[in-house]
């Protein structure tokens, strides 16, 4: 069949016919000629949607529960959220919140720290390690959803037991922050947005800010799509969760008189080491701080145009959501202060999820090099001291900005068939199958 539908035909009639021949290709990802598929997945890609055999499956459950374990039983974790749940005593005892310069949060999550502060101790030394690693686990199948791929598949199941030995994963886990809450969120907004779900996803977007507003940089994501109604629900949410807290705690101001300076002078020598930022890090290494400054303001601009140009590239429309909001995320990573290493958690679950696609970033090498250092069973002598983790941070969250970057400003390729991957013309910009859905391996 010729792709190019019947000779005579307008312009609309060829794309209807490319876009139709595309969907009959195999769900193994090969075209009808034998070569791969321009679009969807190839054999690797299948392959790795294929169900995993239930001693994978179960490995990678006891990895997860071996190392939550672990941490549960160390009285040490839980620090960061040990910060709300002392917001949440105070405001019951009827004092500020903000008393404690490390609430570095909106008065929206103190409220829902209050349920935590009638908890014991020894309550949450168990749940809060359990509670953040299901909430991961949650946020990871949520991203594969957005690809059609299962949980139990090949990839679904390596991503939950690598988690076992990635870095930011022990690290999110042992500290219990709440940037949890935008690790699940994303993809959940995503998936949605990808549906035409746009209120929707800014409405799940906005509950997680109101637990931590790691996710702001997302509504420019809204902006580039012109989704001036789910916007406004964004913004909306947030604003009207902390009006509304702020009527109920003691001294609000204190959030912009006390938290915010400490937050923008790059808080106190016992987070500062922590904090991989590159406004943070730079100066560390002896660049002074207004030109660190400038580099850091300068790479978020240049991230912000490479999102609006992997959007207006158009393609596979899971694709461009999540490229384009992980581009957009980064480039707030490394300019913010602060950027932890457990921020990395927010976008990756999206962008390993879009492993089976072939144009998908995980696809270079140089994303899983950037990535090789948090791996726990790698050790850097000169990089494992507290005071020194910072700087392998600061390469990991820049070089998956530079890897991503590359990728969202490339010029679309061409398929053999000589049409342009991703311009408006393509089969791209309709919904394509991503191979056989999850069976039995064979």
């Amino acid at each position: 069949m010729r792709l190019n539908g019947a000779s005579g035909g307008g312009g609309r009639g060829r794309d209807t016919a490319g876009a139709a021949g595309a969907r009959r290709d195999p769900p193994d990802g090969r075209g009808e000629r034998g070569g791969p598929a321009p679009h969807g997945v190839d054999a690797p890609g299948a392959w790795l949607r294929t169900r995993a055999s239930p001693p994978a499956q179960a490995a990678a459950a006891a990895l997860l529960v071996l190392t939550v374990t672990e941490i549960a039983g160390s009285a040490a974790n839980g620090i960061d959220n040990r910060v709300l749940v002392r917001a949440g005593r105070a405001l019951l005892d009827g004092g500020s919140p903000y008393a404690d310069k490390r609430l570095l949060y909106l008065p929206s999550s103190v409220l829902l720290a209050v349920p935590e502060a009638e908890l014991g101790p020894r309550v949450l030394q168990v749940l809060v390690p359990v509670v953040t690693a299901l909430l991961i686990l949650a946020g990871w199948w949520a991203a594969l959803r957005i690809f059609d791929v299962s949980p139990r598949s090949r990839l679904g199941v390596a991503g939950a037991g690598g988690l076992a030995y990635f870095a930011p994963f022990r690290s999110e886990v042992g500290l219990g922050n709440w940037t949890v809450a935008s690790v699940l969120a994303l993809p959940v907004a995503l998936g949605l947005a990808a549906r035409n779900r746009w209120t929707a996803a800014a409405a799940v977007a906005g509950a997680a800010i109101c637990c931590k507003p790691i996710l702001v940089p997302l509504a420019l994501l809204f902006v580039l799509a012109r989704r001036w109604r789910a916007l406004a629900v964004l913004a909306g949410i947030p604003l009207a969760a902390s009006v509304l807290a702020a009527l109920l705690i003691p001294h609000p101001g204190l959030l912009a008189t006390k938290t915010l300076p400490f937050l923008l002078h790059g808080q106190d020598a016992y987070a500062r080491p922590y904090d991989a930022s590159l406004g943070t890090v730079l100066p560390r290494l002896g660049m002074p701080h207004t030109a660190a400054a400038a580099v850091a303001v300068a790479l978020a601009v240049a991230g912000v145009l490479a999102a609006r140009a992997r959007w207006r590239r158009g393609g596979d429309q899971r694709l461009r959501l999540v490229e384009t909001a992980s581009m957009l995320m980064l480039s707030a990573f490394v300019a913010s202060r602060p950027a932890f290493l457990h921020y990395v958690l927010v976008i990756l679950p999206v962008l390993l999820a879009s492993l089976p696609l072939r144009a998908s970033v995980p696809r270079t090498p140089w994303f899983w090099i950037v990535l090789l250092p948090q791996n726990g069973a790698l050790l850097l002598p000169s990089l494992e001291s507290l005071q020194r983790r910072a700087f392998r941070d600061a390469v990991m969250l820049a070089g998956l900005y530079a890897v991503l970057a590359v990728r969202c400003l490339r010029r679309p390729g061409e398929d053999p068939r000589g049409r342009l991957l991703g311009s408006a013309t393509s089969p791209a910009t309709c919904p394509m199958p991503t191979g056989a859905p999850a069976g039995r391996s064979r």
